[in-house]
């Protein structure tokens, strides 16, 4: 990997976009401490403090979301809207015209996209005022609508900066925010396990144990990220004239972790939007019923956790990958698998390859979602830095070194023609 990096640095082109990522990446840490007009950050720090509701987001936030900057949603209403979108296109006869007429229906869908981010981003700024209201000094509607807007400025411009990196930089510029983010704490984290330590609420033994787990859920992640099932291919030969065309082999790729970190955003939305409700009643019964059955570190909600990402990594998995759309490929160009007879008997072949790997892909997110809860519960340590950022970190750093190996690739066979 270091190799890379130091061949990739003798590239200029290469290197002009390295330093046109971190340039970007460190415009978005400035951000991160320009602290929102008119709250009090004693109060802030008081209301997040009362739970474990915020870990998470503040994990992703890089500090922001507990600091409450501008940057306080940091880019997930952007993530989300992808998502949504991309759903969309197999729900809606429409868009998914849209998608099949290339560069310019991708715009198309791209510039809704946008659309949908700064929706989504105004109504979770509205909630999330609304919610803290009693930081808010002087809490006037011009106040809380300054609040608001500025919030939502935030996440428009983060969506604005990651594309700008997409386009610009090297790999994917929303991912790289979020990566941002997550390394930007793990500082924060070695002072807290001192601190922990040192207080006496945690023992050396522990964060020894805490580290080395970590070390091998990272492992397990690269694992479960490259691993495949390979189905090899046939290709017919065929006579064009003189020519002979086909007679290939190759493979279908069907990964272990095909949803990648999906599954786990859409049970954490989903479990966590009670407790987002809960916040903007707090002397309410339904508060304490929230906060006795759905605390982030019970039984209920981690069992809960662990079905929704199972069920959901099913559910994307089959939007992303249909096995009658490959089976109808294949015979279209005259494929097969060996042993498998073309058309239905191939799609029932393949459904049953891919079953069997969404399963196991799915027990796999479940455990790195719910692992850090028990490791925290056994060392002491409330970092909420787990295995979904860990998944997010280690997913993002390997699909950027595989885009600069590709552009060093690509450069390698341009001085091999010239």
């Amino acid at each position: 990997m270091f190799q890379t990096l130091v061949n990739a640095w003798k590239v200029d082109d290469i290197r002009r976009r390295i330093l046109y990522t971190l340039g970007m990446l460190v415009i978005f840490r400035l951000g991160s401490h320009i602290p929102v007009p008119g709250i009090d950050p004693k109060q802030i720090a008081n209301i997040l403090g009362q739970g474990q509701l915020f870990g998470f987001f503040d994990i992703i936030s890089g500090g922001a979301f507990r600091n409450f900057t501008i940057f306080a949603m940091s880019i997930i209403p952007y993530i989300n809207a992808s998502i949504i979108m991309q759903l969309l296109t197999i729900a809606i006869p429409s868009i998914e015209q849209l998608a099949k007429e290339g560069e310019e229906g991708r715009k198309k869908i791209a510039q809704y996209t946008r659309y949908l981010t700064v929706v989504l981003a105004l109504i979770q700024a509205i909630g999330m005022t609304i919610g803290l209201k009693s930081a808010v000094i002087n809490p006037t509607f011009f106040r809380l609508t300054v609040i608001v807007i500025t919030l939502t400025a935030g996440t428009t411009f983060l969506m604005w900066l990651g594309e700008r990196i997409t386009e610009n930089g090297l790999g994917n510029g929303s991912s790289l925010i979020i990566f941002a983010g997550i390394i930007s704490r793990i500082p924060n984290m070695i002072y807290l396990t001192h601190e922990y330590i040192k207080a006496g609420t945690a023992n050396i033994f522990g964060a020894i144990a805490f580290l080395l787990a970590e070390l091998i859920m990272i492992v397990l992640i690269i694992l479960a990220t490259e691993g495949q099932r390979r189905i090899p291919v046939q290709y017919a030969k065929r006579v064009v004239g003189r020519r002979v065309y086909g007679g290939q082999s190759t493979h279908i790729p069907i990964r272990v972790n095909m949803a990648g970190v999906i599954p786990i955003i859409f049970a954490i939305s989903l479990l966590q939007f009670p407790q987002q409700l809960a916040t903007f009643f707090p002397h309410s019964s339904f508060y304490n019923f929230v906060q006795r059955w759905l605390s982030t570190s019970g039984l209920i909600y981690n069992l809960l956790d662990v079905f929704l990402i199972i069920g959901f990594t099913y559910f994307y998995t089959a939007v992303i990958f249909n096995p009658q759309d490959v089976s109808d490929n294949l015979k279209k160009y005259g494929g097969f698998i060996p042993g498998i007879r073309p058309g239905k008997p191939t799609t029932d072949y393949l459904t049953k390859v891919l079953n069997r790997m969404v399963f196991v892909g799915g027990l796999f997110l479940a455990f790195i979602a719910t692992m850090p809860v028990v490791l925290m519960n056994a060392t002491g340590l409330q970092l909420y830095f787990g295995g979904t950022a860990l998944l997010i970190a280690v997913g993002v750093a390997l699909d950027t070194m595989k885009q600069i190996e590709g552009h060093l690739i690509m450069r390698n066979y341009q001085g091999f023609l010239k």
